[in-house]
């Protein structure tokens, strides 16, 4: 394809809502606004921080309208077209085309658990008949899993089809993609949507990420995605435990994405009550974690601590990431591919 691989930090961005529960434009426009502000690299609307199974068909081809409108080409938008069957994705893809985005991302087939021919199938339909570039999107905790041997022959046979966004986690499938598709396709993108590995990721040659904690602390994100290209892996490292422990409490705590919606809102966004109902019990749990969010936003000097206090010295599980990403820079410098400086 003649357009440059995608690349960088791609923000699953949260949708506020209104006290009726509909899109908040004015909002979700400032939130655009502020994200690009902070050095997003791109938009990844209707993925699912953006909770795109909660909302119409017409919902969902609104928000891409409003975050195009007010983006207005200052960055790459990659928006989920996922839909109930291959000819409304294809719908979508056609309208997503004509608002200008750069691709779609689509979410293999979920509810039915298919085989990795008729995840093949699928997906060769809808890259046949799309004008507009796609991301296949591997999430196995919810839809039909992607393996390599399907992404290389979608990556051999479909032009159309220029990058994978995996949410697995897991590394050694990351790096056989890798291995079996960019020797192929040098023009293919590999980004990773686990945020707890998103430095390791980079280090076995993804190309950027897309990850809710960016849509909190772009800073962060954003900084570590640049220590990372500049070498830099001790300052990276640093900043790859600060948001794991952001990504924990998010994830973790509280019934996804609602933490990253209460997340949110301590940054100063009006985002509104998410469309799953909640219990007493469950808003309690929510209301706690909020306060813990609130201790780590605080820690990064974006917003002041909870009426309680801060407990001292939270915990993450800093070991085992020191010891995965200092596993594979001393693998890649035994390969030669990266220097020992």
């Amino acid at each position: 394809m003649s357009q440059q691989r995608l690349a960088g930090i791609f923000t699953p961005n949260i949708v506020p809502l209104n006290e009726q529960g509909d899109i908040h434009e004015s909002e979700t426009r400032r939130y655009v606004d502020w994200l690009i502000e902070r050095g997003v690299h791109g938009l990844y609307p209707n993925g699912s921080t953006g909770e795109f199974t909660r909302f119409t068909a017409e919902e969902r081809r609104r928000i891409i309208e409003i975050i195009a409108d007010q983006t207005r080409g200052r960055v790459p938008i990659l928006a989920g077209a996922a839909e109930a069957n291959t000819r409304e994705t294809i719908k979508a893809c056609e309208y997503y085309h004509t608002l200008g985005c750069r691709a779609v991302a689509i979410v293999s087939p979920f509810y039915y658990k298919l085989t990795p021919a008729g995840v093949y199938a699928y997906f060769k339909e809808i890259a046949v008949n799309s004008p507009i570039d796609i991301t296949l999107y591997n999430i196995p905790l919810f839809a039909s899993p992607i393996d390599v041997p399907t992404v290389q022959r979608l990556a051999e046979e479909c032009e159309r089809v220029v990058a994978i966004k995996d949410s697995s986690g897991d590394l050694p499938h990351m790096m056989r993609m890798i291995a079996a598709v960019r020797p192929q396709r040098p023009d293919f993108a590999f980004l990773t949507g686990w945020d707890a590995a998103l430095l390791p990721m980079l280090l076995i040659g993804c190309d950027g990420g897309t990850n809710a904690t960016s849509g909190i602390v772009p800073e962060i994100t954003r900084k570590l995605f640049d220590l990372t290209q500049a070498k830099r892996y001790d300052e990276a490292l640093d900043l790859q435990y600060r948001l794991l422990k952001l990504f924990d409490a998010m994830l973790f705590s509280a019934e996804f994405p609602e933490g990253v919606r209460a997340a949110l809102r301590l940054r100063g966004f009006q985002t509104g009550e998410g469309r799953q109902p909640q219990s007493a019990n469950q808003q309690l749990q929510l209301e706690k974690i909020s306060d813990q969010i609130q201790c780590l936003l605080a820690a990064e000097g974006f917003t002041n601590e909870p009426v309680c206090g801060c407990p001292i010295g939270q915990a993450a599980n800093e070991e085992e990431v020191a010891r995965i990403v200092e596993g594979v820079v001393g693998e890649l410098r035994r390969q030669g591919i990266l220097g020992r400086g």
